[in-house]
């Protein structure tokens, strides 16, 4: 069954190769007489209790866009902050989520890329793939870099970054973000107070190695959160819009939360192609 599926999805292993899927093909058989094999069975695609769908695997070739051009020898690099998000408050996420994607249409899933409207129609699936990943708060650009200055990379932010506190993080405000090219828009949860403090100091760690390999540096007045979804070009005025309703009429005959939820800090990663570097270790002091 696995092997079935894994034959018809999309063939990039590289989420950040920026390469079309790719047909497959029997390099010994002759175009002009073979006639291709027929599409299995809907419901072998779909088993059971599975969270994959046609749907799922046909609309994930088209999100994946590689915000530099790809060159030979260059590895993306990204420095983050891994963040999972506790499960008390994964509803409201669900029906806050549900009730925007309802009225902007054309919202993903991040990273899984799966459109919400398909996983709106069932709240378990929702949660489970649209906010049950590991989400990352960025402390640099991903930029590309070559491969000689990889260990260099790794072995400075690690004699930088090796020893930290931990401390909360509070996700307190929801906001939207375009992109540099103004080609995605993104729904995203700012860190406003709790935290700030200490990742504002991270990212001017981060800036100060990326500047000794010429890396771009961060922007000049970074505002750290997470993304749960986003689309296609720069739609931040409808997508405001939709936060801005959903967000009053949850707080109607509450007062106001200081936060949507907090997590702790949980280290500092950075993920060169497809490895993933850990950077730093814990002191005891919380």
């Amino acid at each position: 069954m696995e092997a079935l599926v894994a034959s018809y999805r999309d063939d990039s292993s590289d989420s950040d190769s920026g390469t079309s899927p790719a047909t497959p093909t029997n390099s010994n058989s002759q175009p002009e007489t073979t006639m291709p094999l027929p599409p299995p069975p809907l419901s072998l695609l779909t088993p059971p209790d599975s969270l994959g769908t046609v749907d799922y695997l046909q609309t994930r070739q088209a999100s994946r866009v590689r915000s530099f051009p790809h060159v030979d020898g260059n590895y993306a690099l990204h420095v983050y902050i891994p963040v999972l998000i506790p499960l008390s408050p994964k509803k409201y996420l669900v029906q806050f989520l549900k009730k925007v994607a309802s009225v902007v249409s054309g919202l993903h899933a991040v990273d899984v890329d799966v459109p919400l409207n398909i996983l709106c129609k069932d709240d378990q699936k929702l949660e489970q793939v649209a906010l049950g990943r590991e989400f990352h708060i960025s402390l640099g650009r991903t930029v590309p870099i070559r491969v000689h200055q990889i260990d260099s990379v790794v072995a400075m932010l690690r004699q930088k970054l090796q020893f930290q506190k931990r401390y909360w993080i509070d996700f307190s405000k929801w906001e939207v973000f375009v992109n540099d090219d103004d080609t995605r828009t993104f729904l995203s949860i700012e860190i406003i107070t709790g935290g700030l403090v200490e990742i504002t100091r991270q990212i001017q760690v981060v800036n100060e190695v990326y500047k000794l390999h010429n890396l771009p540096e961060f922007y000049k007045d970074p505002r750290p959160h997470i993304s749960l979804a986003w689309a296609f070009g720069s739609i931040s005025d409808s997508i405001k819009r939709a936060v801005e309703a959903e967000t009053k009429r949850s707080n109607v005959g509450d007062s106001l939360q200081s936060r949507i939820f907090t997590s702790k800090f949980s280290g500092i990663e950075c993920k060169i192609g497809n490895k993933t570097y850990k950077i730093c270790k814990f002191s005891d002091e919380l």
